[in-house]
C-alpha cells in the first residue's frame, strides 16, 4: 500500500512540474516541443511530425524571420 502511494506521489509531482515548465515557457516565449507533440497527436493523427530542432527552427523563423525583430 506505502508503494503504491508513494507511486501515485511521484506521478503527480512529475504532472505538476511538467505543467509548470510549460507555464514558464509560454511566459518567456520559448518553444514547447511537448505541448506541440500533444496538440498533434491530438488534431492531426498520423500526420508527420517535426523533430524537435525542426520544431525549434521553425517557431524561431516565425518569431524573427519577416524582417527581423520588430518594436510593434
Amino acid at each position: 500500500m506505502n508503494d503504491e502511494r508513494e507511486a501515485g506521489a511521484q506521478r503527480w509531482l512529475g504532472q505538476n512540474i511538467r505543467s509548470l515548465c510549460s507555464a514558464c515557457r509560454q511566459v518567456f516565449g520559448m518553444p514547447d516541443y511537448e505541448r506541440y507533440l500533444a496538440h498533434a497527436a491530438g488534431l492531426h493523427p498520423g500526420a508527420p511530425v517535426l523533430s524537435r530542432s525542426e520544431y525549434c527552427a521553425r517557431v524561431i523563423e516565425r518569431r524573427y524571420g519577416k524582417g527581423g525583430a520588430r518594436c510593434c
